[in-house]
């Protein structure tokens, strides 16, 4: 080992609460199953902030591009909002790590 000391990582906050480095994506993909008024309405059961006119905003972006991140923050919650909108019975993809 130098003698040499690295900084350490600098802390940024975010709305979401998280840290750089521990932020994590939830992650809502397009399918043919689930109507849109049913995923706008997981959504704003699940996500704090969304209401159902904005899940429907988001539910219109999922399925124009196949997939929209609709959550990102610390990992607990990640999963937690993850399984619960997986509950409802969304596709969603695997946490993804920012």
């Amino acid at each position: 080992m130098t003698g040499t000391l690295t900084p350490p990582k600098e802390r940024t906050r975010r709305g979401t609460g998280s840290r750089t480095g521990d932020a994590f994506r939830v992650i809502v993909l397009n399918d043919d199953h689930n109507t849109f008024e049913g995923v706008a309405f997981a959504l704003s059961h699940t996500l704090p902030g969304v209401s159902y006119e904005r899940g429907l905003e988001i539910v219109d972006r999922i399925h124009r591009s196949g997939r929209a991140v609709v959550w990102s923050g610390v990992r607990e919650l990640a999963e937690h909002y993850h399984a619960q909108l997986d509950d409802f019975g969304l596709t969603m993809a695997p946490l993804e790590q920012v």
